[in-house]
């Protein structure tokens, strides 16, 4: 398993970060049939991120699907200025990752899967912890996870029927 990390800006204006690839081998009857697969995180920078998984026989393909997917599969995050607005834990899998918010000026003190999500959606301040497997997918998936479910104030309150006041 090979971490190779890489960002790039495509076409779109979205950030690209190749978070893992893995080469996959099939035994047949004729012998080994190798695949790839890789990991692709993609962002705006500005509250937008989405991962996707590419899979084919040659590295560029399966990064070139991984990142198509990613973009169709994009979620909007409620960030406050550099940070989050309140704690959460994300789950997927043996995956579990804490992200805390942080003040201005701390920077993104995340390991690499971590940070990947992190830096594409375009949080610059936060404190993060992973904890169970160490598999960058599943620390993908539930850092994904766990930025759905941030809310801010005014989401709360839209929920609740009432005023960011009363919250």
């Amino acid at each position: 398993m090979a971490d190779n990390k890489y960002n790039k800006e495509n076409e779109s204006g979205l950030t690209e970060t190749v978070v893992s690839v893995n080469r996959v081998t099939k035994v047949v009857k004729g012998g080994k049939r190798m695949s790839f697969n890789a990991l692709v995180v993609v962002g705006d920078g500005a509250g937008k991120v989405g991962c996707g998984l590419g899979k084919a026989n040659e590295v560029q393909a399966a990064i070139k699907k991984g990142s198509t997917r990613a973009q169709k599969n994009m979620i909007s995050v409620s960030l406050r200025n550099t940070s989050i607005p309140h704690e959460i834990m994300g789950i997927s899998g043996a995956g579990k990752v804490l992200l805390k918010p942080a003040v201005p000026g701390t920077g993104v003190i995340a390991g690499g899967s971590v940070r990947a999500v992190l830096e594409a959606v375009g949080v610059k301040d936060i404190l993060t912890k992973s904890m169970g497997t160490a598999n960058p997918f599943n620390v993908v998936y539930a850092t994904i996870e766990a930025l759905k479910g941030l809310r801010s104030k005014e989401d709360v309150a839209k929920i609740r029927n009432k005023e960011v006041a009363e919250i």
